[in-house]
């Protein structure tokens, strides 16, 4: 929740030359008041805006966050929590443990939440009657109904809130919807989702073992949400066809997918959807769009890929770690501008209960 700038920074600016002072006052106030920003003094001695941000869930995606908001110019992360104890210990260095997700909230002006989505709809209410920024993981929840309605709260409050489709920024993403857009790619003819996992949940899941569950786990939820985003942003409302889906224990157990077969339309186009989980060979995460003159495709995730001749050519580079960086670095860029109220390309609360309602229709054709 937003409040005055501490003691030690008033201090700090108080010790100013005095026509410093004056503009530095002005822009601190400025900054609380139109920005959601915090003042603060940097090692040069300046005076810089950032949005004091706190973490509510420390497992994997949460945990990877407690780094990339450190990196950031824009952030300052004030404080986390986790009810898992371990988790709050691993992370101890990086960032303060609060005593309980309320505390994060109470100290923050944004609030990343991190958790399994069946809690997500606990925490989101909890922001917005705090009056806190919210950015909320994906998928936005498990029941549709639900969902609905959390999406017609935050709508109502006018908080600023988006969800964490991680292609709403990514240039790989990004620059997939201008080339589509453009005369020259031709007309659109079709799209296709190709899917393979080795293992599931993935090998940098330990801290996310409910991913293997069908309840609220599953690379449909995981995976697939974050390409059925950028479809619809790029083509269009997706609708469901026709779904075969399979589950190692029968459509009655307990443990997530490990086949999917989908036949959509998205935006009028058709869609194609295969999908597997287990089995040796590499993983496979390739969505590719054709046109009548060319094909573009992201490749692992975070390589764009396009194809005039027969062959394919990268255009932002193979190296994966610095694409994966450059993607999240745009995804922070983008989240603070929607902070800030301004126009922003992080995922629409509303965008997001797209997605979740067709996964869910995907999920429940068994």
């Amino acid at each position: 929740m937003l409040g005055p700038p501490g003691l030690g920074l008033i201090s700090e600016i108080a010790s100013m030359p005095a026509a410093l002072y004056v503009a530095s006052v002005l822009v601190a106030i400025a900054g609380v008041w139109f920005c959601n920003c915090r003042p603060h003094i940097s090692p040069e001695g300046l005076l810089i805006m950032k949005h004091s941000v706190g973490i509510i869930g420390l497992g994997t995606v949460g945990s990877r966050f407690v780094e990339q908001f450190n990196l950031h110019d824009s952030f300052d992360l004030i404080a986390a929590w986790d009810p898992d104890p371990a988790a709050c210990k691993a992370n101890e260095k990086e960032v303060r443990i609060a005593e309980s997700a309320s505390a994060v909230i109470d100290a923050a002006d944004a609030v990343y939440i991190a958790v399994p989505p069946l809690f997500h709809d606990e925490y989101v209410r909890k922001c917005v009657e705090a009056h806190s920024a919210i950015f909320c993981e994906k998928p936005l929840g498990i029941d549709i109904t639900q969902s609905r309605e959390l999406v017609t709260l935050v709508n109502k409050a006018g908080t600023p809130a988006g969800v964490n489709f991680v292609f709403s920024a990514a240039p790989s993403a990004t620059k997939m919807s201008e080339i589509v857009g453009q005369p020259e790619f031709g007309e659109i003819i079709r799209c296709d989702l190709d899917l393979h996992f080795r293992d599931w949940p993935r090998a940098w899941h330990t801290n996310a073992q409910w991913l293997r569950d069908r309840d609220q786990g599953g690379w449909v939820r995981e995976v697939v949400s974050h390409f059925l985003f950028i479809i619809n942003r790029s083509l269009g409302t997706t609708s469901l066809n026709g779904v075969l889906i399979s589950y190692p224990d029968g459509p009655a157990g307990k443990l997530a997918e490990t086949g999917l077969l989908a036949s959509l339309d998205a935006g009028g186009k058709p869609l194609a959807i295969k999908g597997t989980s287990g089995g040796a060979g590499p993983d496979i995460v390739n969505l590719t769009i054709r046109g009548t003159n060319s094909a573009v495709r992201i490749w692992d995730w975070y390589r764009l890929q396009v194809s005039e001749n027969g062959g394919w050519t990268d255009l932002l580079g193979t190296d994966r770690a610095e694409l994966g960086t450059n993607a999240y670095m745009q995804q922070l860029d983008q989240l603070a501008l929607m902070i800030e109220g301004k126009t922003s390309l992080i995922a629409s609360f509303d965008e997001a209960l797209a997605v979740q309602e067709i996964v869910e229709k995907v999920l429940s054709s068994h």
